[in-house]
């Protein structure tokens, strides 16, 4: 099975499965379930917290470290997504909720923007998937693994230069360089949707057993999280 640029994803989470002999297979209807799920859970938790993001505010590092915990631990503990992904979802929830109630304070109607934008991008990514427009061969595979990895390393060095009062400016920075280098980490999250979905399917062609439906449901949260804070993170940056 080929591998995607999602940590979330590892070739040999369903090749373990092969082995477990169960009847209880994964389908692609069940991932979607397990994804509506896990988004009602943040949306719902986002709702809540969104008028009161002033308070909650202080305690987002500590939600962030915990999704980060949870997340890790559903990673190397794949048997344990159907506990595991709720609660990294409620984390999300907090999170976004907060972040999303305060830009909204600042630029009204930003998050709805944002939201839109987001689900669109992935339907369309959906179709252009489902109707093989763009073909995941090994080639593109390792440009998308290779670019994600990049940025992830940037934003660790904006973090720790961040400590110094040195951050990397066009991180966030509203100029054509700001706005250009966000444009181009959407369209690389956009493309690890694509890696997702092509890994999912399978995941179902080869008969990984049913909770990894939670499994591929967590994993596609993190594409969408990871997706919706850089549009809105853009919208942001134009509103300036």
């Amino acid at each position: 099975m080929e591998r995607s640029s999602n940590p979330a994803l590892r070739d040999e989470i369903f090749y373990r499965s092969l082995l477990n002999g169960t009847e209880d297979l994964m389908t692609v209807q069940g991932t979607i379930n397990k994804t509506l799920v896990l988004l009602c859970i943040v949306l719902v938790t986002a709702a809540l917290v969104w008028n009161s993001y002033s308070i909650v505010f202080p305690i987002i590092i500590p939600a962030m470290i915990g999704g980060l915990i949870v997340a890790l631990v559903t990673i190397f503990r794949q048997q344990w997504s159907p506990y595991t992904a709720p609660v990294y979802a409620l984390f999300e929830g907090i999170i976004l909720g907060g972040i999303s109630g305060y830009m909204d304070a600042l630029y009204p109607g930003i998050v709805v923007q944002a939201v839109a934008l987001t689900f669109g991008v992935f339907f369309l990514l959906l179709i252009v998937f489902s109707t093989r427009l763009i073909q995941v061969t090994e080639k593109f595979r390792l440009v998308v693994i290779a670019a994600t990895g990049a940025i992830a390393l940037l934003y660790i060095a904006d973090i720790v230069l961040g400590f110094f009062g040195r951050p990397v400016g066009f991180v966030h920075e509203s100029g054509i360089f700001g706005i250009g280098f966000s444009l181009v980490v959407i369209v690389i999250a956009s493309l690890n949707l694509i890696l997702d979905f092509d890994y999912i399917e399978k995941g179902v062609e080869h008969g990984a057993p049913r909770y990894l439906e939670w499994y591929g449901a967590f994993a596609l949260l993190v594409t969408l999280v990871w997706l919706y804070l850089e549009i809105l993170r853009l919208l942001g940056k134009m509103r300036r």
